[in-house]
C-alpha cells in the first residue's frame, strides 16, 4: 500500500494555551516563575510572565473584602488543549506568501480558492491508530484509548479537514499522547486514515522545587499510584489542582507555576510561594486619607504573627487583623498585599483607623448576685474613667466606682498587655481595690434583719502569658486586709449566733497570697470547652498573717446535636489551713444550684457543683432551655470556723431543676430562669453570660 499522491493531511503542532495565573480558580497573587514549563510534546506551556506588572494590575483590579481580604471573584481555568490546524494540500504544495508555518492552511488542486469556507468531504474506508513509525502500538490499552477518543473518524464515513482536526484534538485531549499526526493512505479499498501517535513516557520519578511549606508526603501521596504508568496529562493537571487547592484551603499564597516532563520519565514541578518581604503600618483617617497615628508602629507590629520571610497566609492575616482590633484602640484594620521590589515576594500594608480618643468616661449598672433581700437592694451603678493607649503603647489605666445600697467597689487598675522587650507576650497588671460586699453568701441575713458586709482592701500585681495554644497562665502576689462590718460600718468579730467572723479573732485578717492560675479555652465560641484551675497560697511574712492553701477548679463543655445545644459544667474546690469563714465556698444561687437563694445550700471547706442544660432555638436570638443542678459541701460545713452553715440549718447538699429562656445580647446571653429545689420551693433567677 502506498500513500496517495493526490491528497494528504498536514497537522500543525498542538499547543496548550498559556497557564495564566489570572485564570487560576483561586489565585490571589502573582508568583515568580522561572523557566517556562516545557513538555516534550508537540505543545508547550509558553508562560510569558512579567510578575511585577501582573501583580500590580491584578491587585489593582481586585475587590478585597475588608478585614479578611478574601476575593469576591473566582476565576475559571482555561481548557487544557486547543485545536490543531489541518489542511488539504497538494502533494507538492506551493509556498505561500511570506512563508507559511507548519500549521497554516494551503490550498490543494481539489479545493477551490474562491470557496475557502466550503470544505470537501473525503470518503474514509478504514481508521487505524499506529505509532509515529506507522507500526502497531505495543500498548493495546493506549490504542483503545485513542480509538475511543475519536468521534467523527469512523470507517466508511466522509470527513472534512475540520472533523479530522477535531479528532486529533480529542486524541491529544485524552492525555496519554505527546503528538498525533493524521496520515491518509490510498488503498485498493479506499482511503485509510491513520493517526500516528507518540505516547508519553512512563512515570519514574518526581522532583519538586520551591515548595517550602508544602508537605513532601502530600506530593508523594498524590503521585504514588502513577509510578510505572504512562503519564496522563489530564491526571497531571488534577494533581496540580490538588496542590493548588492545598494552598488555597490554608489561605497560603502559593501555587504550582511550572511542570516539566524530563527524560527518563522524571516529572519536575516548580512551586511558587510568595514570602513576606516587608510589613508597613499606614494610619488613615475616617475618609481614608493618610494621617499621623498616636499608636507606635512597633506596638502594632509586635501583635502580628505574620513575620518577614514567611509564606503569606490570608487566614493568619485575618487573625492578625482580629488581634489588632482587640487592642481596643482601632476602629478599622485591613491588610493589603502589594507587589514587592523582590520578585516572588509580597509586601503587606496594614491600614489602621484609630479611634478619636484612647480615653473617656463610661457609666453603667447591674444587679449584684450576692444580695437576697430583693432585686432593688441589689441594683448597682458604676462610673469609670479610663485610657486605653497610654504613651502610644496600648497600656491601659482605669479608675472605676461601683455603688449600690449595700455594695461598693473602688478600683484602680493599670495594665500593660505586652511588656516591652518580652518575646513571650507577657502582660502585667497592677491593682488597688477597696470593696464592701454583702456577707449573706456565707452568713445569710441576720435574724433581726440587720445586714452584714465584708470589707476588703486589696493591692497586688499579676503577670500573665500564653504558654501553649489555647492555654494561658497567671502568677501574682496579692495583699488583702479583710473584716466584717455591721450596717453602720462598725467592725464586728462575731455574728448574731456568736460565730467568729475572722480567723485571727481581731477585727481584720491580714494575708499575703501567692496566686497561680491556668486557663484553657477552646474555640472561644459560646458554650465551647473551658477549664480553669487556680490556687492561692498564704505567705506568713508576719506571725499574725493567715496561712492557708485554696485550690479551685471549674470546667465547661458544650456541643450541639442537630438544633439542640448541650452544656455541662462542673466545679469544685478545697481549702487547707487557717482561713476566715467568709472565704468558705458558698453553694446555691444563680451560678450554682438554681432553685436556692445565694449560698442557701451550704458553705464549706470543700465543695462540688455540677449542672447540665439543653437549649433549643425558638426564634431569632431567643432560646428555650431546661436544666438541672446539684451541689454539695462534701460534709465539710462544720469544719469552717464557727460553722456558719450549721448555725443557719443549711442542708449542705441539694439539687434544683427548671426552665428558662436565653436572649443573645452585646453583653452576652441574658438568662431568665425559674427553678424548683429538692425542698419543693421555687424562685426566679436572672443572670448575664454563660455559667462557668
Amino acid at each position: 500500500m502506498t500513500k496517495t499522491d493526490e491528497v494528504r493531511f498536514i497537522s500543525s503542532a498542538v499547543k496548550l494555551p498559556p497557564f495564566s495565573p489570572l485564570l487560576r480558580h483561586h489565585s490571589l497573587f502573582s508568583f515568580t516563575r522561572g523557566s517556562f514549563a516545557k513538555l516534550p510534546f508537540n505543545f508547550n506551556f509558553n508562560i510569558e510572565s512579567q510578575p511585577i506588572n501582573f501583580i500590580s494590575q491584578f491587585l489593582k483590579n481586585q475587590p478585597f473584602v475588608k478585614k479578611n481580604h478574601i476575593l469576591n471573584a473566582a476565576f475559571k481555568k482555561p481548557p487544557l488543549f486547543c485545536s490543531a490546524a489541518l489542511a488539504l494540500s497538494d502533494s507538492a504544495p506551493t509556498q505561500s506568501k511570506g512563508g507559511d508555518e507548519a500549521g497554516s492552511v494551503t490550498q490543494s488542486k481539489n479545493v477551490s480558492s474562491t470557496r475557502p469556507t466550503e470544505e470537501e468531504r473525503v470518503l474514509i474506508s478504514e481508521v487505524l491508530v499506529r505509532n509515529k513509525d506507522g507500526e502497531e502500538l505495543e500498548r493495546k490499552d493506549l490504542e483503545a484509548e485513542a480509538l475511543n477518543a475519536l468521534k467523527a473518524s469512523r470507517a466508511n464515513s466522509a470527513l472534512t479537514v475540520h472533523e479530522v482536526q477535531e479528532d486529533v484534538h480529542r486524541i491529544i485531549a485524552s492525555g496519554y499522547f505527546m503528538s498525533c499526526m493524521p496520515v491518509a493512505v490510498d488503498t485498493r479499498d479506499g482511503i485509510r486514515l491513520i493517526f500516528q501517535v507518540e505516547q508519553n513516557q512512563e512515570f519514574q520519578g518526581l522532583v519538586c522545587e520551591g515548595a517550602n511549606v508544602l508537605p513532601a508526603k502530600f506530593i508523594e501521596d498524590a503521585f504514588r499510584d502513577a509510578y510505572g504508568k504512562v503519564v496522563n496529562v489530564r491526571r497531571l493537571d488534577e494533581v496540580i489542582n490538588s496542590i493548588d487547592n492545598w494552598y488555597m484551603e490554608r489561605g497560603l499564597f502559593g501555587m504550582v507555576s511550572g511542570v516539566e516532563i524530563m527524560s527518563g520519565g522524571i516529572i519536575k514541578l516548580q512551586a511558587s510561594e510568595a514570602e513576606v518581604n516587608d510589613i508597613s503600618i499606614r494610619f488613615l483617617d475616617k475618609t481614608g486619607e493618610p494621617t499621623v497615628g498616636k499608636t507606635r508602629p512597633e506596638t502594632i507590629l509586635r501583635q502580628l504573627t505574620t513575620k518577614k520571610g514567611q509564606v503569606y497566609s490570608m487566614i493568619q492575616g485575618k487573625r492578625d487583623v482580629d488581634t489588632v482590633l482587640a487592642m481596643g484602640v482601632m476602629d478599622d484594620v485591613s491588610i493589603i498585599p502589594q507587589p514587592s521590589s523582590e520578585i516572588g515576594k509580597v509586601d503587606l500594608a496594614m491600614n489602621v483607623v484609630e479611634r478619636k480618643s484612647g480615653g473617656g468616661i463610661s457609666g453603667g449598672g447591674g444587679i449584684s448576685s450576692g444580695i437576697t433581700s430583693g432585686p432593688l437592694a441589689g441594683l448597682i451603678g458604676s462610673i469609670a474613667i479610663y485610657h486605653k493607649n497610654l504613651f502610644g503603647r496600648n497600656q491601659k489605666i482605669n479608675l472605676s466606682l461601683e455603688r449600690g445600697q449595700i455594695d461598693s467597689i473602688f478600683r484602680m487598675n493599670y495594665t500593660d498587655p505586652w511588656i516591652e522587650g518580652d518575646d513571650k507576650r507577657t502582660s502585667r497588671a497592677i491593682m488597688i481595690q477597696n470593696s464592701r460586699t454583702p456577707g449573706t453568701l456565707v452568713h445569710g441575713n441576720q435574724p433581726n434583719n440587720t445586714g452584714l458586709t465584708v470589707g476588703r482592701v486589696t493591692a497586688g500585681i499579676e503577670y500573665s502569658r500564653p504558654f501553649r495554644p489555647k492555654w494561658n497562665g497567671t502568677a501574682g502576689l496579692v495583699f488583702q486586709r479583710a473584716g466584717a462590718h455591721d450596717e453602720k460600718g462598725n467592725p464586728i468579730i462575731r455574728d448574731f449566733f456568736g460565730s467568729p467572723l475572722t480567723a485571727s479573732g481581731n477585727s481584720h485578717d491580714n494575708m499575703l497570697l501567692a496566686k497561680l492560675e491556668t486557663v484553657y479555652t477552646g474555640s472561644g465560641d459560646p458554650g465551647s470547652t473551658m477549664c480553669v484551675v487556680n490556687m492561692d497560697q498564704g505567705i506568713p511574712l508576719s506571725p499574725e498573717w493567715l496561712v492557708f492553701n485554696r485550690v479551685n477548679a471549674r470546667s465547661r463543655q458544650g456541643f450541639s446535636v442537630g438544633p439542640a445545644r448541650f452544656l455541662f459544667c462542673l466545679s469544685g474546690g478545697h481549702v487547707v489551713g487557717k482561713f476566715p469563714p467568709h472565704e468558705a465556698f458558698p453553694i446555691g444561687g444563680t451560678n450554682s444550684v438554681r432553685g436556692y437563694e445565694e449560698g442557701a445550700v451550704g458553705s464549706g471547706r470543700s465543695y462540688v457543683v455540677g449542672s447540665g442544660e439543653i437549649s433549643l432555638p425558638v426564634t431569632g436570638p431567643l432560646e428555650a432551655a431546661i436544666f438541672a443542678d446539684y451541689g454539695t459541701d462534701l460534709g465539710s460545713g462544720p469544719t469552717v470556723p464557727g460553722d456558719p452553715a450549721g448555725a443557719r440549718n443549711k442542708p449542705g447538699s441539694g439539687y434544683g431543676y427548671g426552665v428558662g429562656v436565653r436572649v443573645d445580647s452585646p453583653l452576652g446571653p441574658l438568662r431568665l430562669e425559674y427553678a424548683f429545689n429538692d425542698q419543693k420551693t421555687g424562685r426566679f433567677h436572672f443572670g448575664i453570660g454563660l455559667r462557668n
